[in-house]
């Protein structure tokens, strides 16, 4: 993935270091992600940030993140992206716990963890909404609707089912890496 390394600030890589040694460890005692050992953290960090290998990033200011959970996609994305604020919407408070420490750990200036469900809180115009394994496509266009604008786009992180969720009233375009499905959705009607 040297096309990637380019694509990232300097600082990225000591970042992920200590967001990895911080993960194992809460993970340990209160169980917020799948990633047992450093491999599988670092795989889903590479999961969460390869898409900026076809995003143009330059265009994104504001950005949310559906069902953060540990961190994957939104946090990853957010150290990657220092230039778009991201506000990450994790409604489970030990994960919401979590990503409070994290942001602060890693001093992560253009975050803000939201404990609430996306639904719940005040809506915004986003010009990037992102999420993993949350539900499905339709879901969580009606979930994140009110943060649609005519310039957003949506990145759904998505598994091996992803062509019987897709509704073919938006542009789209599905990017596959191994078993994942990067699903961009962009010119979404907005009723």
């Amino acid at each position: 993935m040297k096309e990637l390394e380019k694509l990232l600030p300097e600082n990225f890589d000591t970042q992920c270091e200590i967001f990895c040694e911080l993960i194992l460890r809460y993970n340990k005692t209160h169980n917020i992600t799948g990633a047992k050992d450093k491999k599988a953290v670092w795989q889903n960090i590479q999961d969460s940030i390869y898409p900026l290998t076809f995003l143009h990033v330059e265009n994104f200011k504001r950005a949310i993140d559906v069902g953060s959970g540990a961190g994957f996609p939104g946090l990853l994305l957010a150290m990657a992206m220092p230039q778009t604020h991201f506000t990450l919407f994790e409604p489970i408070k030990k994960k919401s716990a979590f990503l409070h420490l994290a942001k602060s750990t890693l001093g992560l200036k253009n975050v803000e963890v939201c404990s609430k469900r996306v639904e719940e809180h005040e809506a915004f115009a986003a010009d990037l909404i992102c999420s993993r394994a949350v539900t499905n496509t339709n879901m969580l266009i009606t979930l994140c609707k009110d943060y649609i604008s005519k310039n957003s786009q949506l990145l759904f992180y998505k598994g091996e089912n992803v062509e019987n969720e897709i509704d073919n009233s938006y542009e789209h375009k599905i990017y596959k890496r191994d078993k994942r499905n990067y699903l961009l959705i962009k010119d979404i009607k907005n009723d």
